[in-house]
């Protein structure tokens, strides 16, 4: 119970600080509170993976508090608002890419995902992306868009290339949730309201294949094919989320990627535009391919 409280405290006090050093508090909590948690099933691979999310975590909070300290120093301000210098706006952006998980420093998260319960999993891909996603949205006029906006399209060209050979269905989230913190980072520079709804409807569509996954026991593609016999309506229910997940119309997840592209197109950046359709196909690819496993290959 304490442990669910801090995670829970840790970010609410990270969303609505307006001082730096709040806020850098809340994520030092929530990321304390978490690590017994992951490390939870007494394996190696779980101390591994605590080890890990640890280490990164540790560093993306010394960067930010470097950010925010050479901002203070320059401005005189703690204030989130008040991040005007150029340096510490870079740095503190590549933090926050760090803490969600983010290309180019992304390393850290199929791992760690891999060596934890799918919960934790669940946990670490949805309610531990809110903190640094409401951060970025709170200096968003401040970052340069052309950061963002690299960041966004190589996430999602490692999203998708990394999740085409997985057989394990943790790391094929993983690489999927980069996929769309892309898309989210992306569009930030642009309309950081339009981001903040995309990560909102992609952890609506992560948080059901999760809970369905952990119910029916299933954490690789050959116990996602065997499911079918026993709990045929969850696995076509992972199947069609699967879909909706790689933005296929008509399904949800289409809905805040053609918005994405019609404001990239309005703001005359139809290159950026065609590049982001172009990695979402090569993502698309492994989507197809479990949908393809669970309802050709399995159906009767």
């Amino acid at each position: 119970t304490i442990i669910t409280l801090s995670i829970i405290m840790g970010t609410i006090m990270t969303m609505s600080s307006s001082n730096w050093l709040m806020a850098w508090i809340g994520l030092e909590l929530n990321m304390l509170a978490i690590l017994p948690i992951i490390s939870k099933p007494k394996t190696t691979r779980a101390s591994e993976a605590t080890i890990k999310y640890f280490l990164t975590q540790a560093i993306a909070s010394a960067m930010m508090l470097l950010s925010s300290t050479t901002n203070a120093w320059q401005t005189g301000n703690w204030d989130i608002l008040e991040l005007k210098n150029k340096f510490s706006t870079t740095i503190m952006t590549l933090s926050l890419m760090m803490k969600m998980g983010a290309a180019p420093i992304h390393f850290w998260l199929p791992e760690v995902l891999q060596g934890t319960t799918l919960q934790t999993a669940l946990l670490i891909t949805t309610w531990q992306k809110l903190a640094p996603i409401s951060l970025m949205y709170m200096i968003s006029n401040n970052i340069q868009p052309a950061l963002l906006m690299s960041a966004g399209i190589l996430s999602m060209i490692v999203g998708g290339l990394g999740g085409i050979n997985q057989t394990q269905l943790r790391k094929t989230m993983a690489y999927s949730s980069i996929n769309n913190l892309g898309w989210t980072i992306m569009i930030m520079a642009l309309s950081p309201n339009l981001a903040v709804m995309n990560i909102f409807i992609y952890m609506i569509m992560t948080t059901p294949i999760f809970l369905m996954m952990t119910s029916t026991s299933t954490k690789t593609l050959q116990n996602l094919t065997t499911t079918w016999t026993t709990s045929t309506a969850t696995t076509l229910s992972i199947a069609l989320l699967m879909l909706s997940t790689s933005g296929l119309p008509p399904f949800t997840g289409f809905m805040p990627k053609m918005l994405a592209l019609n404001e990239l197109i309005t703001q005359k950046l139809t290159t950026l535009a065609t590049l982001a359709i172009m990695t979402s196909l090569v993502s698309l690819l492994f989507y197809l391919r479990i949908t393809y496993l669970i309802m050709v290959l399995t159906s009767p």
